[in-house]
């Protein structure tokens, strides 16, 4: 599972690459399928020593992360007010590692016990003791902004729940899973951007299942290739799909009428959410209408692919990237509708 973050992604999403890294310690043996992460887990894992970092220690840690990790940052930060930087590179670095300790390793069971781990590190700080850097440097954006570790812990529920439930029997459980894996994502920029009104949240969370949702239909052949399936069985029967058709990762007409479905399904939930536009910041308008032009582009890409996610990988090439972004510039500048 890919997290969904802050910043809008309109990069491809990483394949998963073995390589020949492999962590060893008393607790944890494992591959991993990112040579940096294992890098970075080597040093600030579960079975490492070190002193606690500073403050300033920690934040450029942070700091360094989304920026060398996340290309995007170097595009839009400038789009953020200076005094909040800091606090997203902080929310970044929780939301990267939480992703890579669910999805980095090859085991299932490996992963859990990381992000028990981790979930212990998330305790340490506000019982008012971090250790890790990403949680030093977290501690002051929790503070500052008094955000409660509800939204934190549900992520890490959504990554857990990964790791042991494969398949979903209704919308009502991947929308159950959308709101631990997306939608707290988007409630954490609200409180930052200070914005966190009951209906705004609303909106948000729908803008927020959207994206999630159209990371599933773009992603349908890679999540079979895990043996995961987040379409509902109850759409599957629908269209008399079996569950061994998805896994084939062959495209058939079946199929496509099934994702035409979804496709239009996650499309509700950004115009559901598109009035959030009006009702925030200038500087979070603009990042959340290239949220939804980045979605609904990826949406609009598998409709002209006649639906098939299976033979090719869907994603957005760079030209249409610019345009998007171009396109959405310009009517944040004239304060127009999407």
């Amino acid at each position: 599972m890919e997290a969904v973050v802050f910043i809008p992604e309109f990069s491809d999403l990483r394949f998963p690459i073995l390589v020949t890294s492999t962590l060893r310690s008393p607790h944890f043996t494992m591959r991993l399928q990112n040579e940096s992460f294992a890098r970075d887990l080597s040093r600030w894992g579960p079975d490492s020593s070190y002193s606690t970092p500073t403050l300033a220690e920690a934040e450029q840690y942070c700091r360094n992360l989304a920026l060398t990790h996340y290309e995007n940052f170097q595009v839009v930060s400038w789009l953020l007010p200076r005094p909040l930087r800091q606090h997203f590179y902080n929310i970044y670095a929780y939301c990267r590692w939480s992703d890579d300790l669910a999805d980095e390793t090859t085991s299932p069971q490996d992963s859990l016990r990381l992000l028990a781990w981790w979930r212990s590190e998330l305790d340490k700080v506000f019982a008012g003791s971090a250790h890790h850097p990403v949680f030093v440097a977290l501690s002051t954006t929790i503070h500052h902004f008094g955000l409660s570790p509800e939204a934190f812990h549900d992520l890490l529920s959504a990554f857990e729940q990964d790791q042991q439930k494969l398949r979903y029997k209704n919308d009502a459980e991947v929308l159950d899973y959308c709101t631990r894996s997306a939608n707290p994502v988007g409630r954490l920029v609200l409180a930052l951007g200070e914005s966190a009104s009951q209906q705004n949240i609303i909106w948000s969370d729908a803008i927020c299942t959207g994206l999630q949702i159209a990371n599933f239909c773009q992603d349908i052949s890679i999540d079979a290739d895990k043996n995961r399936i987040y379409i509902p069985q109850e759409r599957w029967l629908e269209f008399s799909i079996t569950e061994e058709m998805i896994l084939e990762r062959r495209c058939t007409p079946e199929l496509q009428r099934l994702l035409k479905l979804w496709v239009d399904h996650a499309d509700s939930f950004f115009l559901a959410g598109q009035p959030l536009i009006r009702n925030v910041p200038s500087w979070l308008s603009l990042d959340i209408r290239l949220f939804i032009a980045g979605g609904r582009g990826i949406l609009q890409a598998i409709r002209q692919a006649n639906y098939d996610v299976w033979s090719k990988r869907v994603s957005l090439g760079k030209c249409t990237k610019l345009s998007l972004v171009a396109r959405a510039s310009w009517q944040w500048w004239r304060g127009q509708e999407p």
